[in-house]
């Protein structure tokens, strides 16, 4: 059972071959047996799962249907969770319990969707590797030395690893794309707007988007279509009609106009991932795409404006955590101030508040115009390159990451060397586009991914591209050994 997708538990639920809670049961014991190995969950969520499980089959037996109803998923712990834990991988967040539901939970709850746990991830999704979480380090299922990605790393993990069909997942910088890359995932940052960031901690308010994270393109299709859609809660969604994603993945590529840019093909890119890509470029010209040449000539300056915004942004968002209304406390404080800083001392590790200081620096009033408003400019540039291109071409194709996973450990003494690591996915954010990562085969037993970046709310377009690949390639069915 472990090794369905959601597309066929929804057939199985919806043929009786088999009930939620049975189906729950097993994965609750599979992630009991094999989580150790991964530390891929900081909560397993037993009770709720089976309640949920019970509820939905009960649904069903009533006649409901719908493709999520008894579907087990899991929440990456950075949405809240009525009751249960919502930690953010960070000792600060350790106790606290959510007095609500983030909109992304509340929606996949009363679609029936079945919440098995919270999944590990880099500290307030600061990182790349997953390594900077308080809970300790995920372990890539595909190679237990190297790391899953980050810092959705928990969620790729725990889904690559057979624990769970599908699971929540958000996006920065890349930390859908780049760890659904390092595990052989299908995974999809939407639109900034199209999924309700309400309930969902911060990390940078104008870069954050939920979205899925699954085996296939169909998978994430059916994972989309609960988290999206317009909320009044939050004052970035937009009010945008969601199209039925699963009904356009049949959808001919014929004529289809696929932008590659050549700035992606520098000599920062491992050339067995280049060959990679080239072997998708060819297997998309044969299902009848048109490939042209393109240019982003603003490329190069993402990386340095990313990590200008991104913290500036998680200064002023983590500055609530401050010891006093919620989350980690220093004992014995002697006078207000000590309790400030010694909480936030105590509380934040070492990446999150290296980007505190990065984005307080840049905030400050002596370099905001030389740092925070230039990246913004920026920004701007990086932007109008993806609406020119995008009236030459319907998607833009390219690697995902331009190295396979690392050791664990072995960036941990440069930050800049992994942050480098996220140059082909923040141009994505930063121009708020939707982006699809989908496997694309293997280097030294490592997965490789491929990118598709396409216009605003055009999601439906990356994930028929991801579909139609899929059908004709298998990358996406391997399984890694001993899970």
């Amino acid at each position: 059972m472990h090794q369905m997708t959601l597309a066929e538990i929804a057939r199985g639920l919806a043929d009786k071959k088999f009930s939620s809670e049975e189906l729950t049961k097993v994965l609750l014991a599979r992630i009991t047996q094999l989580d150790p190995q991964l530390n891929s969950f900081i909560s397993l969520t037993e009770e709720l799962a089976l309640e949920q499980a019970k509820a939905a089959d009960a649904r069903r037996a009533n006649g409901e249907s719908g493709a999520l109803l008894g579907a087990p998923i899991a929440h990456k712990d950075l949405f809240c969770t009525q009751g249960i834990r919502t930690s953010c991988g960070s000792k600060m967040l350790d106790n606290f319990k959510a007095p609500y539901d983030a909109t992304v939970v509340a929606k996949l709850a009363a679609a029936g969707a079945v919440t098995l746990g919270k999944t590990n991830m880099d500290e307030f999704a600061m990182g790349s590797a997953n390594e900077s979480s308080w809970y300790g380090a995920v372990k890539n299922p595909w190679n237990l030395e190297h790391v899953p990605g980050g810092s959705s790393g928990g969620s790729a993990a725990a889904v690559a690893a057979r624990l769970l069909p599908a699971a929540t997942a958000t996006d920065t910088g890349g930390s859908i794309r780049q760890p659904a890359a390092f595990t052989n995932l299908t995974g999809l940052k939407p639109t900034y707007g199209r999924v309700s960031r309400w309930g969902m901690i911060a990390y940078a308010s104008s870069l954050d988007q939920g979205g899925p994270l699954a085996r296939t393109a169909e998978d994430c299709a059916i994972l989309l279509q609960g988290m999206a859609g317009f909320d009044q809660n939050d004052s970035t969604s937009i009010d945008e009609p969601v199209p039925d994603y699963s009904a356009s993945l049949g959808d001919s590529l014929q004529g289809l106009r696929i932008g590659v840019p050549k700035e992606y093909f520098s000599a920062g890119l491992d050339p067995r991932i280049a060959e990679l890509i080239q072997n998708s470029i060819q297997q998309l010209q044969k299902l009848g795409a048109v490939i042209k040449e393109i240019s982003l000539p603003n490329m190069q300056h993402a990386i340095p404006a990313y990590y200008v915004i991104a913290p500036a942004e998680a200064s002023s968002n983590l500055s609530r955590f401050d010891g006093v209304r919620f989350g980690h406390r220093c004992e014995n404080p002697a006078n207000l101030i000590d309790l400030y800083k010694r909480s936030r001392g105590e509380g934040f590790g070492a990446e999150v508040q290296r980007r505190i200081m990065v984005g307080a620096y840049a905030l400050s009033a002596g370099y905001y115009d030389a740092y925070y408003l230039k990246a913004q400019k920026i920004r701007r540039l990086v932007k109008n390159d993806f609406m020119a291109a995008f009236n030459e071409v319907d998607v833009i194709l390219g690697p995902t990451t331009p190295n396979p996973a690392w050791k664990l450990g072995a960036k941990n003494s440069d930050p800049v060397a992994a942050y480098l690591e996220d140059v082909y996915t923040i141009t994505a954010n930063l121009a708020g586009l939707p982006g699809l990562s989908m496997p694309a085969g293997f280097v030294d037993g490592l997965p490789v991914g491929v990118q598709l970046l396409a216009p605003y709310f055009q999601e439906g377009r990356l994930l028929n591209v991801a579909h139609q690949y899929q059908l004709n390639t298998d990358w996406h069915t391997r399984t890694p050994t001993g899970f």
